[in-house]
């Protein structure tokens, strides 16, 4: 996955409405994890970061699993996409990140795609089923729904955490810095 695939680093409006600004936050977010976690190999994607054990082919295959399981599953109470819906959860809660390593470059860069293409069409839906404030089919265990604009803040913070992860190991990986692509 290189820069070039991704075509555009989209930016939020500088003054839209909500949405427009929720929708721009996160596609910037997605936008550069892509870059920082763009056009590296095996080594690249499995290099680690001091006595951190997260890696970028790591963080790829958990955000595809969060995008999976934030709108597919919790904004439309539907079961796990493949790979996630045979993973053995129980025995190994961490199976995301562990399992990365036995992917190719190739494979993460296209399950990462997928499940944000997916997440979009999703959050598509929602947005005409009722906007931002649709609320999610799964309800949380003390039985309150959050809403499509809680959903995409939650996934703004998953996305801005783990792209701080990404700019360390990228860092170290190839001296790759920077906010934004050139």
């Amino acid at each position: 996955m290189t820069y070039a695939e991704e075509h555009v680093h989209p930016e939020p409006p500088v003054a839209g409405d909500e949405t427009a600004t929720l929708l721009g936050s996160l596609e910037r977010q997605r936008a550069t994890l892509a870059w920082k976690c763009g056009g590296l190999d095996t080594a690249g994607l499995t290099a680690t970061v001091g006595a951190s054990s997260i890696t970028l082919g790591g963080l790829l295959k958990h955000l595809a699993h969060v995008e999976d399981d934030y709108f597919a599953g919790r904004l439309f109470d539907r079961q796990p996409s493949p790979p996630f819906d045979t993973a053995d959860w129980d025995n190994d809660p961490e199976w995301d990140w562990h399992s990365a390593a036995d992917d190719t470059p190739d494979q993460l860069y296209a399950l990462w795609r997928d499940a944000v293409a997916r997440s979009r069409t999703l959050v598509a839906q929602a947005l005409t089923e009722g906007g931002l404030d649709r609320l999610a089919d799964r309800r949380w265990p003390d039985g309150r729904a959050p809403s499509l604009r809680r959903i995409l803040i939650d996934m703004i913070e998953e996305y801005a955490r783990h792209t701080g992860h990404a700019d360390l190991i990228r860092e170290s990986v190839d001296g790759l810095v920077g906010e934004d692509p050139v």
